[in-house]
């Protein structure tokens, strides 16, 4: 019986995705279940799975965009295929066979004839390459003999060697000037084109403050060992200023706010989205309800979505709604940047790298570890008051994590019922 396999679709609004990699060839035999290839779209990567065991024919090439639904690739179930503890049986069978037949090879190969041999003349050696020959006794042809194999590199040379008519001259010091052509990715084109409606299509502005990360980086010297062993990873820095930024943002509540139409959209609920870099691009999978969940919870949500993002297996769903975003340029030694904003939302936070530097602390000078911070907003609907004081709101928790405790707000404030 013959199971055609097509395109699932990834959403509602995506009619085309790309084949990013097959991940068995043409004519090779799959299991149930097995991953066939990867699919990728505009918003994630998606993975082709195996409806049924059997032999499979590839109908579309890598990097070729097909349709929603399309047929891609056949599977032939009639033809039985062996359970993963035979297959392996059978793949020893065959490497011991293939071992036997090499010994055999070994054995019957004939000594090369003078005329097959390659004297000292004929290749250019270096002093040094000669010296060591001669240290391990070895003569020219037993060097060319342990070349493994040829590139196109070396017939490329030994081409130009004869077009030229002269000797090959040792390529020490030339400098190349190849071109590489890679096709973009869909995820790429999607990403290009946000960045660019980004800047098209919003009033966008940031403004900028510094963070003392002492007592922040002090709480998890002290704790990061209990942390560990009660819930098994680390607590990074991201987490507490995503919690730092879900309080501020629901006192401030329009940077939560995004604009559809003609109407300003304002949900009761911090999503928030954080964007991890993975070998297909720029990805900003999203943590919900940031503002209820534990540091802990948090930590645990982020390390499961930047995994899923790195090994392109987050779905669809985990990359959309969010109502906020916040990125780290910090990890790749970014000291100050104005990030871009993830539209449709109207405001991103900006992480950047931890310097010790010289401030200003009760009238002396102390060195300590501070970190830019960074928010764009769409000024259209964020005016600078409540955008300044999300900013000083998140400076503040960072500074003072345990006023996290009490929603963002001081011990005093929380007494008075401020």
């Amino acid at each position: 019986m013959i199971i055609e396999v097509k395109v699932p679709t990834p959403g509602e609004s995506i009619s085309e995705v790309e084949i990013s990699s097959w991940l068995v060839s043409d004519g090779a035999l799959v299991r149930k279940n097995q991953d066939l290839a990867e699919i990728e779209s505009d918003k994630a990567t998606l993975s082709l799975t195996a409806p049924e065991s059997g032999r499979i024919e590839l109908l579309a090439s890598e990097g070729d965009t097909v349709k929603v639904n399309s047929v891609v690739c056949k599977i032939d179930t009639s033809v039985e295929v062996p359970d993963e503890e035979n297959a392996e049986e059978a793949d020893d069978e065959s490497v011991a066979g293939v071992d036997k037949q090499e010994e055999k090879t070994e054995e019957i190969k004939p000594e090369p004839s003078d005329k097959d041999k390659t004297t000292d003349s004929d290749v250019k050696i270096t002093p040094l390459a000669r010296s060591k020959m001669e240290a391990e006794g070895l003569n020219l042809n037993d060097v060319l003999a342990g070349l493994k194999k040829l590139t196109t590199k070396e017939i490329d040379e030994v081409i130009e060697l004869k077009s030229g008519g002269g000797i090959l001259e040792s390529s020490r010091g030339e400098v190349s000037r190849d071109v590489e052509r890679k096709r973009m990715t869909q995820l790429r084109k999607q990403l290009s084109k946000r960045l660019v409606q980004v800047k098209n299509e919003t009033a966008m502005l940031t403004t900028f403050n510094e963070v003392d990360m002492s007592a922040l980086m002090d709480l998890r010297k002290n704790h990061q060992g209990a942390f560990v062993e009660k819930y098994g990873f680390k607590i990074g820095l991201i987490s507490f200023f995503l919690k730092a930024s879900a309080y501020a943002l629901k006192k401030h509540p329009m940077v939560n706010s995004m604009i559809d139409e003609e109407e300003i959209v304002t949900p009761n609920y911090v999503d928030i989205s954080v964007a991890v870099q993975s070998p297909k691009g720029l990805m900003v999978p999203v943590i919900r309800n940031v503002d209820s969940l534990s540091l802990a919870q948090i930590e645990s949500a982020l390390k499961e979505l930047a995994d899923k993002a790195r090994t392109g297996k987050v779905s669809l769903e985990e990359m959309t709604g969010g109502t906020f975003t916040l990125t780290n340029g910090g990890v790749f030694g970014s000291m100050l940047s104005t990030p871009l904003i993830n539209p449709p939302q109207s405001a991103i936070i900006g992480m950047h790298n931890i310097v010790e530097r010289p401030v200003a602390v009760n009238g002396k000078v102390e060195i300590r570890p501070m970190m830019y911070v960074a928010l764009s907003y769409d000024h259209r609907i964020i005016d600078g008051k409540d955008s300044v004081g999300f900013l000083v709101d998140v400076k503040k928790m960072i500074e003072n994590p345990v006023s996290m405790l009490l929603g963002g707000k001081s011990a005093e404030e929380t007494l008075l019922g401020l």
